[in-house]
């Protein structure tokens, strides 16, 4: 990532005048005319009038223009004051001008919403009164019986457990029957106890530990790779920095890629310190992010775990952040503003004067080549917690090992099965596809059932009796005929995905109890939490699922591990396409003998010979990390390079193809710049949209950002068409 110099916090004297950023697709701040006399920072909350309505906005330095005050339109700062935190501001500037995105998205991000800084709502409750009406209808009855247990309850949550209309509830408050209550605000978000319950480290994790509590006693930005084997111990050793973080009176941010895996997390973080952590992604609720966004602010919430957005949230008091599982893709933010969480991580620790901590048991090599060249600090865990040992993995040859035809899982892998499962063991197979089949045709013309909004197939769901696109979700009904042809009962499932795998093994094991983990199957963090504990309960034999089962987990009984098909995902045409399959494979495997039983990893594989396979059966990243090194500086790609992709998308075909041959024409000659393109993108059509693309590659000296400024300074295209950039692209799509 490319250094930018930061800008320190500004502070304004008495001034009757400020810029004003707002949270709209804005390049800068606007002007305002402030109260007269009073003193105005950098952060400061205002109310801003924008045409019509009132807005929500952040002074952000002077004002800029000349324009007398008649014409200055008045700002008034919120309530109290508040203040964003001076880091935060910088942060927003700083992602903008890397990203090359107007500040106002950015600030978006930062803002949830103007409620989150009023206070709640009172929120009122029922309880039952100490007279009931003499004569009670049956509804009002059911009230009444439900009341009983002296418990208060809203309005809303009677009607729904008496099974009673709202007028029947209505009418009992009227007649004095039941009685308010007023409820309290959200109780406060609990203090995580630093010396609650430490955990028993190795000494590998000993001397990891000590290395980042001194980071945070020093109080200055550093970053650290926390690089461990699967089940080495690696969260454990972390919450060692933040439990030193807490006793600096410091706020800490940890980022999970997925929702999916703070089921575990959650649970593990309260018994190290007495309470779960305050919690932050999409399932929240508005009234939830709102109370978390104003009790960051405040400072009360010391701990938060959250999705890449945390990263925009007003810590007043940062002092450590964590990126777990650092490698994941998740981590880049691929509409609206296009970042890489990991990457701004980086940067919110330094404008905050924090150490940050990347974990991973895969890292980026990106990360790998930062620590191993010293630019990062390289904290190693090279052994499993509690002596376990590696798993063992094997691949199965599938052009040798063949089953019968239609069926999926080879000899090998069956019979491994069936003495787990004799044995009284766990198992887990995987396979990184949703649904049944990934493509469905007709066998008498051959025809493909395509998504009519995207350029790809669509996927057979055969639970819901419905293909579905995974792209822009349309969906319908499996036709009886081929809509090419007319051919009736023609169509056949292609490949397969985990449900076509479940209906495998239920055929061979119909004894074995079985639950399938994708992203269809476990609706939000609560159906996950769910599958998840079943496993640990030993509730569940088999668990068959998709990436969403392949990191972050622990089950002690689960020995063997099959990966149905390792090659998906390995020629994608990306530079990254190798590294990403790689960890994804190494990540599932390390997900068997985490305890004191020995695991086996069987792979299915069609080129047992690939660089990347034999890496995962000799168990040497490293060689694998080394090799995929010298083809990046070769080809001066990331690390080694820089790479920009511009996407242009729109409606109308003709338009985004001109589009982009007017961009490759207007191109600046530049030392150490190419131009690759135009090209369609890899799903030519999106959701309705033609798309293209342009991929810039730079030496790593080169500014990338001027060079686009200039360039597409001086390009206008039609109002049609849709321009977006992607700085340090992880994927081709």
């Amino acid at each position: 990532m490319k250094d930018a110099a930061l800008k320190p916090a500004l502070a304004l004297g008495p001034a009757p005048r400020a810029g004003v950023l707002l949270p709209f697709p804005l390049p800068g701040p606007y002007d305002y005319k402030l109260p007269s006399g009073m003193e105005v920072s950098r952060g400061l909350l205002v109310t801003a009038p924008l045409g019509p309505r009132e807005s929500l906005g952040v002074v952000w330095g002077e004002a800029e223009g000349a324009v007398g005050d008649n014409r200055l339109r008045l700002a008034v700062p919120l309530e109290g004051e508040p203040v964003l935190p001076a880091d935060l501001c910088d942060f927003v500037d700083w992602v903008a001008d890397y990203t090359l995105t107007p500040k106002g998205l950015v600030l978006a991000m930062a803002l949830r919403s103007r409620q989150a800084l009023m206070a709640e709502s009172p929120r009122t409750a029922y309880a039952l009164g100490p007279a009931l009406p003499a004569k009670l209808t049956l509804p009002r009855r059911r009230i009444a019986d439900l009341m009983k247990d002296g418990l208060v309850r809203s309005a809303a949550s009677i009607a729904e457990e008496a099974n009673v209309g709202a007028g029947v509830v209505r009418g009992l408050i009227a007649a004095g029957a039941l009685v308010p209550v007023a409820m309290p605000e959200f109780a406060p978000v609990p203090r995580p106890d630093a010396d609650f319950a430490r955990a028993v480290l190795s000494l590998d994790q000993e001397a990891a530990a000590r290395s980042l509590k001194a980071q945070i006693a020093s109080r200055r930005f550093a970053v650290s790779l926390l690089d461990g084997v699967t089940g080495s111990g690696k969260t454990e050793t972390y919450f060692e920095a933040v439990a030193e973080a807490l006793r600096q009176n410091r706020q800490v941010l940890i980022l999970l890629p997925e929702i999916a895996l703070t089921v575990q997390f959650l649970d593990r973080f309260s018994e190290r310190f007495g309470v779960r952590p305050a919690e932050w992604h999409s399932d929240l609720s508005q009234r939830e992010r709102r109370r978390i966004w104003r009790a960051v602010l405040r400072g009360e919430a010391r701990v938060v775990v959250g999705a890449r957005s945390a990263l925009f949230l007003p810590f007043a008091e940062l002092g450590l952040v964590v990126v777990d599982e650092e490698h994941e893709q998740a981590y880049k933010q691929e509409e609206g503003p296009i970042y890489h969480a990991r990457d701004m991580a980086v940067v919110r620790a330094r404008l905050a004067k924090c150490p940050v901590v990347l974990a991973s048991a895969t890292p980026s090599l990106e990360s790998y080549v930062n620590a191993t060249g010293g630019r990062y600090a390289h904290l190693k865990l090279p052994r499993r917690h509690n002596n376990a040992t590696m798993p063992e993995v094997r691949l199965v040859d599938l052009t040798r090992e063949r089953g019968e035809p239609g069926t999926f899982l080879s000899p090998p892998l069956r019979d491994a099965l069936a003495r787990t499962l004799g044995a009284g063991e766990q198992a887990m197979l995987f396979l990184n596809r949703r649904g049944y089949a990934p493509l469905t045709l007709c066998e008498a013309c051959g025809h493909k059932m395509t998504c009519p909004h995207c350029a790809a197939w669509l996927v057979e769901h055969r639970y819901r009796s419905r293909l579905i696109c995974h792209h822009c979700g349309f969906d319908t009904a499996v036709p009886a005929h081929c809509p090419q042809c007319a051919t009736p009962s023609s169509l056949i499932a292609c490949g397969p995905g985990v449900e076509r795998v479940a209906e495998e093994f239920a055929l061979a094991f119909p004894t074995a109890r079985v639950a399938i983990a994708s992203s269809d199957t476990l609706q939000g963090p609560d159906e996950t939490q769910a599958a998840i504990r079943a496993m640990n309960k030993r509730e569940t034999d088999v668990l068959i699922g998709t990436q969403i089962v392949a990191k972050g987990h622990h089950f002690p009984q689960l020995t063997l591990v099959g990966v149905v098909d390792a090659d998906l995902g390995g020629s994608d045409g990306d530079l990254r396409a190798r590294e990403r399959t790689f960890q994804l494979l190494h990540q599932v495997s390390g997900r068997a003998g985490r305890a004191d039983k020995p695991g086996l990893v069987l792979i299915q594989t069609r080129n047992p010979k690939d660089a990347v396979m034999q890496a995962l059966v000799m168990s040497d990243r490293d060689a694998f990390y080394a090799q995929e090194r010298l083809m990046r500086e070769r080809a001066q790609a990331p690390p080694f390079g820089r790479l920009a992709a511009i996407i242009l998308s729109g409606v109308q075909g003709d338009a985004v193809r001109e589009a982009g041959r007017l961009l490759a024409r207007s191109a600046p000659a530049a030392r150490g710049v190419k131009v690759w393109g135009p090209t369609p993108a890899f799903y030519a059509l999106l959701r309705g949209q033609t798309r293209e693309r342009l991929l810039v590659q730079a030496e790593r000296s080169v500014d990338i950002q001027a060079y686009l400024r200039t360039w597409l300074g001086r390009v206008h295209l039609a109002n049609a068409v849709r321009l977006s950039l992607d700085i340090d692209p992880v994927s081709f799509f």
